[in-house]
């Protein structure tokens, strides 16, 4: 398999991108991006590794999915004893990387996490399916748990407990934005010669671009 693996490549053809194209603001290129994406009709458009550290120094990623977008940054949601929680509470720097491997296209960002108001987090809590919102406070993320018999048994308690009335916005679950001061959009290229822009906040609060060598 090692020897297979290294012949494993291919030519990116899809198309450039050139720095007279790129908008001045880097939260209107991505939803400029985002929308070509879901007007594809890729499965899971939204979806971004979140890659935090811990306080060892240890990365870790994950998938997660984005679910606001404005220019205040990036907004996911997780349970707040979540390792990845765990780990923004002692570093809260964080880098998320949206793969679009359909059109030649990645986007990283780096940024800062700040946990976004609990009115924001009812707001969209509340518009989760309601097995979604059961499973929330049936699982403790992160942490062991013994098999999907007894997952399965805490979200079964759950559906009992919350059966009479509204599902209650759990007091350890809610959502962290991602505040930008960098985005780069990655362009696949011929010959490994892709096109990288980055933008960066400089200390006025503007965006600044540049083209990055592939």
């Amino acid at each position: 398999m090692k020897d297979e693996l290294s012949g494993l490549r291919r030519d990116y053809t899809l198309g450039e991108l050139k720095r007279e194209e790129l908008l001045s603001d880097p939260i209107e290129q991505f939803e400029l991006w985002l929308k070509q994406v879901i007007d594809l009709g890729l499965k899971d458009p939204t979806a971004m590794t979140v890659a935090t550290v811990d306080a060892t120094g240890q990365p870790s990623q994950r998938i997660v999915l984005l679910k606001q977008l404005d220019d205040r940054g990036f907004v996911f949601y997780t349970n707040y004893a979540s390792k990845k929680a765990q780990d923004i509470g002692q570093n809260a720097k964080v880098s998320l990387h949206f793969p679009w491997h359909a059109l030649e296209r990645q986007v990283k960002v780096c940024g800062v996490a700040e946990k976004v108001s609990a009115a924001e987090s009812l707001k969209y809590f509340s518009s989760r399916p309601e097995e979604s919102q059961l499973a929330a406070w049936a699982s403790h993320q992160s942490h062991p748990v013994e098999s999907r018999t007894l997952l399965m048994s805490q979200f079964q308690r759950m559906k009992e407990k919350f059966k009479s009335g509204k599902i209650p916005l759990p007091d350890f679950w809610g959502g962290y934005r991602i505040i930008p001061t960098e985005i780069e959009f990655w362009q696949g290229g011929s010959h490994r010669l892709h096109d990288r822009f980055v933008y960066q906040k400089d200390d006025d609060g503007r965006w600044d671009i540049q083209r990055l060598a592939p």
